[in-house]
């Protein structure tokens, strides 16, 4: 990474040149200095409103196919570890394509850090630049949406500008892709993890009382920790797994993950699933894009945001109870709750935009929701939701007990 020096000789301060360039489809160019792995990374560029947790936004793989710009002005200063990694599948390596910050990166200040963020992008191929205007690149996205991007890093600084506009202008649309692909299990597997505590850090579930399967369309690992606290014996499916395959491992309820891309597209395959197990009444819980796919499954549409939702502190009210809560979102496509049935309740709202956050629904045992309750990173404020999914699959036990 370039940083500006003094040149004596010349009689004062010279601009180096820049080794990174953010390349907008639009035909903007912001020039930096390059910062992780040397090369090329298209993508939409989204904004996050987090001040800390970098590590778990950069390895969420619901930002498959995005360069995040960071709006807080120092990432990286308390280094990286091999604990706060929320990717499970490692062959998907990081959701992420780049990042864009404005700050060159600090030697890493943490008794937890176990190597520099610079060393760390590089080593999971992620293309970084430095010594941008983020507030102005955050300015345009909330006035413009989201634009495509080429984020190029030559030490050099030589770059075919030219050819990285028009390549930028050629990148499609986020609307209609399917990335999960890119981030769901190839095979399946069992979680036991449960969340990190001092001193002893991740423990192991000891007993179950629920058993659960998990459907893989880019799930985080503290995600699959809350369910195995909550008590349940979690095994993880891939995006592809058929009604019948998830029927047969007898689940008490299944979890939809969040994951990235646009929601419709990876329907296709994904919503006559969900409508099966919605249909034979099995306890449901989504999160994110779980959220949106049960939202299609019972007739519901989906539509891509303007600017998206990225942070760590968005308020969400939940209507059933009246609290409004801090919660970590990270979403581009929403649920138009005018497209809902009659049996979708809403159950939760955004109070920055008045956007869908959550459905119940009135006949089948099923409720979803738009943010990340497994607060990583982000406030813990929604960590009932869990609960309430227990609650639920207990309450269906009975039921057929009865």
């Amino acid at each position: 990474m370039t940083a500006p020096e003094g040149n004596p000789a010349a009689g004062g301060w010279t601009e180096p040149r820049a080794t990174a360039l953010l390349v907008l489809a639009d035909g903007t160019v912001l020039e930096g200095f390059g910062l992780g792995a040397v090369g090329e990374a298209p993508g939409e560029v989204c904004f996050n409103t987090s001040m800390t947790g970098y590590q778990e936004i950069l390895t969420d793989p619901s930002y498959a196919g995005q360069i995040i710009t960071f709006t807080f002005p120092h990432i990286g200063n308390v280094g990286v570890n091999e604990e706060d990694t929320e990717t499970v599948n490692a062959a998907a390596s990081s959701g992420v394509r780049g990042c864009v910050l404005h700050a060159a990166i600090t030697d890493p200040s943490n008794w937890r850090a176990a190597k520099p963020l610079d060393a760390w992008l590089k080593a999971r191929n992620i293309v970084g630049i430095c010594g941008v205007d983020t507030r102005a690149l955050t300015a345009l996205i909330r006035d413009k949406g989201m634009p495509n991007a080429i984020l190029a890093h030559n030490p050099d600084g030589v770059f075919d500008v030219a050819r990285l506009k028009r390549q930028a202008a050629e990148l499609p649309s986020m609307a209609g892709l399917d990335l999960v692909p890119l981030v769901t299990a190839a095979q399946r597997y069992d979680w036991d993890e449960t969340p990190w505590a001092w001193p002893t850090g991740y423990g192991k579930r000891e007993t179950s009382d629920y058993k659960v399967v998990a459907i893989d369309y880019g799930v985080k690992r503290n995600i699959l920790r809350l369910l195995a606290k909550a008590g349940c014996d979690v095994t993880v499916v891939p995006s592809t797994a058929s009604a019948e395959d998830i029927l047969a491992l007898k689940p008490d309820g299944v979890f939809l993950s969040n994951g990235p891309g646009d929601p419709a597209a990876t329907g296709a395959y994904a919503v006559p699933v969900i409508k099966e197990l919605l249909d034979r009444k099995v306890p449901t819980f989504g999160i994110c894009l779980g959220h949106q796919m049960m939202a299609l499954a019972i007739g519901g549409q989906t539509v891509k945001m303007k600017q998206g939702h990225h942070g760590a502190n968005h308020p969400v009210q939940d209507k059933t109870t009246g609290k409004v809560e801090i919660v970590s979102m990270n979403h581009g496509f929403s649920v138009d709750p005018a497209s809902l049935p009659a049996n979708a309740v809403e159950t939760h709202v955004s109070l920055f935009d008045g956007s869908n956050s959550g459905i119940a629904l009135t006949d089948r045992p099923a409720f979803s929701v738009q943010h990340h309750p497994e607060a990583s990173s982000g406030p813990q404020d929604s960590h009932y939701l869990f609960d309430r999914f227990v609650a639920l699959m207990a309450a269906e036990k009975a039921k057929q007990a009865a």
